[in-house]
């Protein structure tokens, strides 16, 4: 059987290749059920002398930081708490993801980290209200992802999406603390959640291989 193919989403001050390097243990764990894709941001983001608005500890080592939207526009920043009236930058991630789609799919999934969990969240809710033909993922995986706060994108947070969906969180995150990751799950119809006592990263230990393959095998 062929592997499912996903496409992966970094989170904010992270590029495609560094993301794939970080996630290097999951590539391992599901490697015979899955191929993953990475995929960078168009938005580049300016160096950071601090690291609080980023992906974790490490997340500023990248010389190519990106992300897919800014919640402050003016700065050209993004925080994930920062309310906002609007973003910027959004509509040019779309288009990304799309060529992507048209490239180098198709794919059975999508799969984000932190900002980019959140930004998965809005790609999955314009699929289900038929604004992207080219989109059509059959599931998501959504790690450390959160609602935006900004104003502009509430329209993506209406009807509980039907696409099944994997949250992966960990109870000891203090980029996005888990309640935040928490307060997407309404959004999804039928969440499947998977915790882990760690902090701000993508788990792959042999103690999460059944809740990734299990979710995986339905598709």
């Amino acid at each position: 059987m062929a592997p499912l193919r996903v496409l992966c989403i970094h989170g904010y001050r992270q590029n495609g290749t560094s993301f794939r390097e970080k996630t290097g243990a999951l590539r391992k764990l599901l490697k015979k059920q899955v191929e993953l894709v990475y995929l960078s941001a168009p938005h580049s983001v300016q160096q950071a002398p601090d690291k609080e608005d980023g992906s974790g500890p490490g997340a500023g080592d990248d010389e190519d930081q990106r992300g897919w939207w800014f919640s402050d526009v003016q700065a050209r920043s993004f925080s994930a708490q920062q309310q906002c009236q609007e973003s910027l930058g959004l509509d040019e991630s779309l288009t990304t993801v799309r060529e992507a789609v048209k490239d180098q799919g198709p794919f059975d999934g999508i799969l984000g980290f932190s900002q980019g969990a959140a930004f998965v969240a809005m790609v999955c809710s314009l699929q289900e209200q038929k604004l992207e033909p080219e989109f059509n993922f059959r599931f998501a995986i959504l790690v450390a992802g959160f609602r935006s706060a900004c104003k502009q994108h509430q329209t993506f947070y209406g009807t509980p999406l039907l696409i099944p969906s994997l949250h992966v969180f960990g109870l000891e995150d203090r980029v996005i603390p888990d309640n935040m990751s928490r307060e997407l799950l309404p959004s999804f119809q039928d969440p499947q959640v998977l915790t882990h006592p760690g902090g701000h990263f993508v788990p792959a230990a042999s103690a999460h291989r059944q809740t990734y393959q299990e979710f995986l095998k339905k598709f």
